[in-house]
C-alpha cells in the first residue's frame, strides 16, 4: 500500500502577481458603503422607493410565468439599468424569490467605469440602501484573503452601479441577507467559476447583473436579445462569448452559464422587455431580460454531502501544516474545538487526497491518493508527509523552509473512465479547468490535477506533458490503447 499508491503532480511554476490600480485607504475595512445611485438611477428616498418597488412588484405580478415544479431556484439574471427603464423587468424576480430564504447573496456585475483585470471585491463592513444596511459575509473577505484574482478596487466601490442599482429588489423581496459583492474585469471565465463555485451553497443565491443590447432600433434590438437569450437558455458559451452587443455583463453572464453546466442549473426566461416598452423612444433602446436558473434538489442534495465547507477544508489545511511540523519536531497544540471538528463524520468519509506544497509560487512538493481507501483526515496526514519528504523530485523539506511554504489540500471526486472514439473526441470531452485526468497504458499512469489547466491550458498540450510524465511519448494520447479517466476536485488553499 503506501508508497505505490502515492502519485505526484504538476502544479504551478509561476504565480502572476496582480497590479492593483487604486491603493486602499487606511482603515477601509471599516467603511459602510453609502448609496452612489440614489436619487439617480432609482428614487433616494426610503418612502418612495418602497412605493415605486410595490407598484413596479404589483405591475410584473400581472404578467404570464409558470414556476417549474419541484425545482429549486439557484440563480437569477437581472438588469440595472434605471428603474423607470428596467425596474419592471427586475421586479420580476418577486415571482421566483417569493417565500424563498437566501442568507448569502452572490452578487456580480460587470465594471463599467473604471477598467481593471479579474474581480474587485468591497472591503466595506456593510452596503447601504435607502432600505437600510446589508452586511457584506465573511466569503468578501475570503475572497480577498484567498485569491489574487479579487482585491478591493475602492474606485470601484465609488462608482459601479451595475450591483447597488440590484441591491434594493433583494431588500424588499429576501428581507435578510449578507452579500458578496463581486464586480467582474476581463479574465479566465472558468477560473472565475472555479473561485467562485466554492462559495456556493444550498443557502446562496447567486444573481448576475446585466442589461441586454445597447442602442439598437427598437425591432432589430428585440430580434438581436433573443438570438442572445437563446444561447443562454442553450449555454452556449462560445457562441455568446463572440457575439458583439449582446450584454454589458458578458464575464458575469458567462460564470454563470460555466456554473450552471458544472452543477446541472436549467435557466427560463421569466421577462423580456426594452426602453421602448417602458420609458424611451423606439428609434435607441437597451434590452432587459430577468432569467431563472433552477436546480434539481436529488442532484444538489448528493453534491452537497460531497461538498465540503471552507471551514472543513480549512481544517485539513490546517491538519496538514500541523503534520508536516510535528516531522520537523515543532509540535502545535491543536485548539479544541479544531479537534472536534476534526473528529467529525464530515471527515470519515473515504476520498483521494492530494496535498501540494509550494514556496513562492513555485512547486516543492505534491503527492496523494487517487483511491479513496482511507478517511480524509488520514489521506491528509499520510499525503502532507509524503509531500513534504518523500516527493522523488526534491529533498526532504527543511526546517528553515516551513515558515514560507504554502499549503493546498485536493480532495477528488471518484475517477471514471472516458468512453471516447478517436484522439479528436477525447479533446473535444475535456473540460479545461474542471477535469483531472488519469491516463493509463500497460504499466504506466500518471495523473494531473486540475488546477495544472492553468499553465497548461490547451488540451493537446496538457496531454502531451501527462504522457511524458508517465514515460510515454508526447503523442501517445492519439494512438489506440490509452484508457482515460476524469475526476473532478475541491481544493482549499491556505489562508495564511
Amino acid at each position: 500500500m503506501g508508497r505505490n499508491r502515492q502519485i505526484y503532480c504538476l502544479t504551478a511554476a509561476v504565480v502572476l502577481m496582480l497590479s492593483i490600480l487604486f491603493p486602499l485607504q487606511e482603515g477601509r475595512a471599516e467603511l459602510i458603503r453609502k448609496a452612489v445611485w440614489a436619487g439617480k438611477f432609482y428614487p433616494g428616498s426610503r418612502s418612495e422607493l418602497i412605493e415605486t418597488i410595490r407598484r413596479l412588484t404589483l405591475k410584473a405580478e400581472k404578467t404570464a410565468f409558470s414556476l417549474p415544479p419541484q425545482k429549486t431556484l439557484k440563480a437569477l439574471i437581472l438588469p440595472h439599468a434605471g428603474y423607470v427603464y428596467s425596474g419592471w423587468t427586475a421586479a420580476h424576480a418577486s415571482r421566483v424569490l417569493r417565500g424563498k430564504r437566501f442568507p448569502k447573496v452572490l452578487l456580480l456585475g460587470p465594471d463599467h467605469r473604471v477598467g481593471f483585470r479579474n474581480g474587485a471585491v468591497s472591503d466595506a463592513k456593510a452596503w447601504e440602501t435607502p432600505l437600510g444596511l446589508v452586511r457584506l459575509h465573511r466569503d468578501a473577505a475570503t475572497l480577498i484573503k484567498g485569491s489574487h484574482r479579487y482585491q478591493p478596487v475602492p474606485a470601484s466601490d465609488a462608482m459601479e452601479h451595475s450591483l447597488e442599482v440590484i441591491l434594493p429588489f433583494l431588500q424588499v423581496y429576501l428581507d435578510r441577507f449578507q452579500l458578496v459583492p463581486v464586480v467582474l474585469g476581463p479574465g479566465e471565465i472558468d477560473r472565475f467559476a472555479g473561485d467562485l463555485d466554492r462559495l456556493i451553497d444550498e443557502d446562496t443565491l447567486l444573481v448576475i447583473s446585466s442589461d441586454l443590447s445597447h442602442y439598437l432600433p427598437y425591432d432589430e434590438a428585440v430580434l438581436r436579445d433573443k438570438e442572445t437569450l437563446r444561447m443562454i437558455l442553450d449555454l452556449s458559451s462560445e457562441a455568446f462569448s463572440r457575439r458583439d452587443n449582446a450584454a454589458c455583463g458578458r464575464a458575469p453572464i458567462l460564470v454563470g452559464m460555466e456554473l450552471a453546466r458544472r452543477h446541472g442549473w436549467h435557466p427560463e426566461v421569466i421577462h423580456y422587455a426594452n426602453s421602448g416598452d417602458t420609458a424611451g423612444g423606439k428609434d435607441r433602446v437597451v434590452g432587459y431580460a430577468a432569467i431563472a436558473f433552477y436546480g434539481d434538489p436529488m442532484n444538489d442534495q448528493k453534491k452537497d454531502q460531497d461538498r465540503l465547507s471552507d471551514e472543513n477544508g480549512q481544517a485539513l489545511v490546517r491538519l496538514a501544516r500541523r503534520t508536516i511540523q510535528a516531522r520537523l519536531g515543532r509540535k502545535e497544540e491543536v485548539p479544541s474545538d479544531e479537534e472536534t471538528m476534526l473528529a467529525s463524520t464530515h471527515f470519515d468519509s473515504r476520498r483521494g487526497t492530494f496535498v501540494t506544497l509550494k514556496i513562492d509560487g513555485h512547486l516543492r512538493g505534491c503527492i496523494g491518493s487517487l483511491t479513496a481507501d482511507e478517511s480524509l483526515r488520514e489521506g491528509v496526514r499520510r499525503n502532507a508527509v509524503s509531500a513534504a519528504f518523500r516527493d522523488p523530485r526534491f529533498g526532504p523539506l527543511t526546517a528553515s523552509e516551513l515558515d514560507r511554504v504554502d499549503i493546498e489540500v485536493s480532495i477528488l471526486t471518484e475517477p471514471r473512465e472516458l468512453e471516447f472514439t478517436d484522439a479528436e473526441d477525447l479533446l473535444s470531452k475535456l473540460r479545461v479547468n474542471i477535469d483531472g485526468v488519469i491516463i493509463k497504458k500497460g504499466f504506466a499512469r500518471s495523473t494531473f490535477l486540475p488546477q495544472v489547466w492553468e499553465q497548461l491550458p490547451r488540451p493537446e498540450e496538457f496531454l502531451s506533458h501527462l504522457c511524458m510524465k508517465a514515460g510515454l511519448p508526447a503523442d501517445a494520447w492519439k494512438q489506440p490503447g490509452l484508457k482515460v479517466s476524469t475526476y473532478q476536485v475541491q481544493y482549499f488553499e491556505e489562508h495564511r
